[in-house]
């Protein structure tokens, strides 16, 4: 074997490797995605409210968003995009997204920070799937209610195309994620469905889930199964 055939080899193999290691990641994230949704909703009485979760159509999960400081700074994270899949029971196939930077309005205490978010009407999941936009500036975003229904909650947070919680050393709370930007991450995507494809592709067109997200979205489907 020459030196170019040799070199091409072990550049085959690197890529080989950074893709495994690439879905590797993406499966850990959506496993750690099923465990924040299965521990929030698992003590109904500081849970997301059902009715809420029965009025979405789409539901955003970032496991361990980290924070550059406390009350302010840096904030980045992964995590995935799943909606409600129209004329079935279920939700599609998820989707990556990246979250970056923002304002948490209160912070909770420590330097990871577990995030869910309802998209709650289909103007709001149009935006979402955008390649990228901005909390509370291309969509309204309020802290959600916490407990099992909103029968005692104000109207106030209610119109707010999306409520997002946020939980810290166990401690779970509506935040308001004001100025926080959501981008579809295409390399994850890429990780893992072996093709570059966006949001928008995943989700509309009902492409077909991986393993990897089995245990996501049966979770999905055990705590909200409604069609759209």
């Amino acid at each position: 074997m020459n030196r170019l055939s040799i070199s091409i080899a072990l550049a085959a193999s690197l890529a080989g490797s950074a893709i495994a290691a690439g879905k590797d990641d993406v499966a850990k994230r959506l496993d750690e995605s099923a465990t924040v949704l299965s521990e929030v909703m698992g003590t109904p009485d500081k849970a997301i409210p059902n009715d809420l979760l029965e009025k979405a159509h789409c539901i955003v999960i970032v496991p361990g968003l980290k924070k550059g400081a406390f009350i302010v700074g840096g904030k980045y994270g992964k995590g995935f995009i799943s909606c409600r899949r129209q004329g079935h029971s279920g939700w599609s196939a998820p989707g990556a997204v990246r979250v970056e930077g923002g304002s948490f309005g209160f912070q909770i205490g420590g330097s990871e920070t577990d995030v869910i978010m309802l998209v709650m009407n289909q103007r709001g999941a149009d935006r979402l799937l955008q390649s990228k936009f901005t909390l509370g500036g291309d969509a309204e975003v309020a802290a959600g209610p916490v407990g099992r229904n909103t029968s005692a909650q104000t109207d106030a947070k209610m119109t707010a195309e999306i409520l997002s919680w946020s939980r810290s050393r166990g401690l779970f709370a509506g935040v308001s994620l004001q100025g926080a930007t959501l981008r579809e991450d295409s390399d994850d995507n890429f990780a893992l469905y072996g093709e570059k494809l966006h949001n928008s592709d995943i989700i509309t067109k009902w492409h077909a889930p991986s393993a990897e997200a089995g245990s996501l979205l049966r979770l999905l489907k055990q705590y909200s199964p409604r069609e759209l």
